[in-house]
């Protein structure tokens, strides 16, 4: 499985990287530090799962899921957002626009368990 962690901040990275360490889900990853990295890492590669923050210099994660799901070879595309955009308005709009699911920060090994193991079972 390979997955693109797309989060302006390295730490959120390293964080979700270390979460899916500790449930040791075998995995690549592939890093981005806004939407408009994602979509060229995106294309440059086969991606099975997406893990996307709203708040992003150059372009929000709201902005390249909508970019994305706009795409036919990406509708079935797994992606989480993993945000600290916690209003119910904003967790409406992410899942309108395409998102599979919404995890608020701070991310815990335990969401992430309950969110990735619905996906891959």
């Amino acid at each position: 499985m390979t997955i693109l962690i797309v989060d302006d901040s390295r730490i959120m990275r390293n964080s979700v990287k270390k979460c899916f360490d500790m449930l040791r889900v075998p995995c690549q990853y592939v890093e981005a530090d806004n939407g408009k990295e994602a979509l060229k890492r995106l294309q440059g590669q086969p991606i099975n799962l997406v893990l996307l923050d709203w708040n992003m210099p150059e372009m929000s994660g709201i902005d390249f899921l909508k970019e994305v799901r706009a795409m036919a070879k990406y509708k079935t595309l797994p992606i989480i957002m993993v945000t600290s955009e916690g209003a119910k308005y904003n967790v409406i709009e992410a899942l309108k626009h395409g998102a599979t699911d919404y995890i608020i920060k701070p991310l815990t090994e335990k969401h992430l368990r309950e969110k990735i193991f619905k996906l891959i079972s």
